[in-house]
């Protein structure tokens, strides 16, 4: 078990985490998740050490994990941390990058392992190629393949798959975590992206404020978010009172509803006139203004002209889902 203790850290006097507490078992798969410069990244290299802590203690099992105060090369020997620089060597090829820390004492097992991974990152035909001639997504899957193959204990990924090619990045994904399943590896990836996280992840760990404000399964987290900001990490949502929803309530309290969750009408429901377009290849986004001026994002199937009136539904089957909540303010 990885045991993070009452971890607070600062840059120049600034807060960026403050009484982290986290215990991620063997083989779990975690995602740290939250805004940019939330400390999603300085959390991933405390756990690795290569900062030192100024408040709290961090454990693998019971062995604690120290910085570079108390290491000559900072980073504990049973983990792998994979940054957004990906400290290739550049000048040599894609395989002998993948394979350096194979023993030469086994050359079939070296030459499998290389293949296996080169496989998995679907990089075999540029084993032979110097990794300076690559494109940043293919030297990103290179650094993966180049961890992977070193088999730690446990995996800290920095926005793993942030270079990659969309119509790659899905394959990779479930190659990855298929991979790391298999093997038995524990996995904490810090990323913005919920595609890495919400097929793949055991729980979800959300940052704001230097704080954590939610730990919860992906699944349950998105259909259950405590707040707009949560419920932002997954795609556009609006907060939006339930007596607008349905003029018969008897309630001012508000609930979150993603946008694919409003239901379009050409009869009734919220009167809402259109204000913006998206064409997203399977639907559109539309961005509406509703009568008392709040602005509400919602899906429709067809394009609908901007400064067209419609009007919005939301299912009772949501309404009460989210009514099972904290209430929000």
């Amino acid at each position: 078990m990885l045991r993070i203790e009452n971890v607070s850290y600062a840059y120049n006097k600034v807060p960026v985490l403050e009484d982290i507490n986290l215990r991620i078992q063997r083989r779990e798969h975690i995602a740290i998740i939250g805004e940019s410069g939330c400390g999603k990244s300085t959390l991933l290299k405390i756990i690795y050490g290569l900062l030192d802590l100024e408040q709290g203690s961090i454990f693998w099992e019971d062995e604690p994990v120290l910085g570079p105060a108390f290491n000559l090369v900072p980073g504990m020997s049973y983990m792998k941390y994979l940054s957004q620089d990906f400290d290739l060597m550049p000048f040599t090829s894609v395989a002998e990058n993948i394979s350096q820390y194979l023993s030469v004492f086994y050359p079939r097992e070296l030459k499998e392992r290389t293949a296996e991974l080169l496989e998995m990152i679907e990089l075999t035909d540029f084993a032979d190629k110097k990794v300076n001639t690559l494109s940043g997504g293919q030297q990103q899957r290179v650094a993966l393949a180049r961890v992977l193959a070193q088999k730690p204990e446990i995996l800290l990924l920095d926005e793993p798959f942030s270079h990659i090619d969309n119509f790659l990045k899905n394959s990779l994904r479930r190659n990855i975590f298929k991979y790391l399943k298999e093997n038995g590896i524990t996995c904490i990836v810090a990323t913005h992206d919920f595609n890495d996280f919400l097929p793949f992840t055991d729980r979800v760990v959300v940052i704001r404020n230097n704080n954590i404000i939610a730990k919860s399964r992906p699944i349950e987290l998105y259909k259950n978010p405590r707040d707009l900001y949560i419920a932002s990490l997954f795609g556009e949502a609006t907060l939006i009172a339930i007596d607008v929803l349905k003029s018969y309530a008897n309630t001012k309290r508000k609930i979150i509803v993603y946008a694919h969750e409003f239901k379009v009408s050409e009869t009734s429901g919220i009167p809402i006139s259109v204000k913006n377009v998206y064409p997203m290849g399977s639907h559109y986004l539309m961005e509406g203004e509703g009568e008392d001026g709040n602005i509400i994002f919602f899906n429709a199937s067809v394009d609908l002209a901007i400064g067209k009136e419609v009007f919005l539904n939301v299912s009772l089957e949501t309404i009460n889902q989210r009514l099972q909540q904290v209430p929000l303010p």
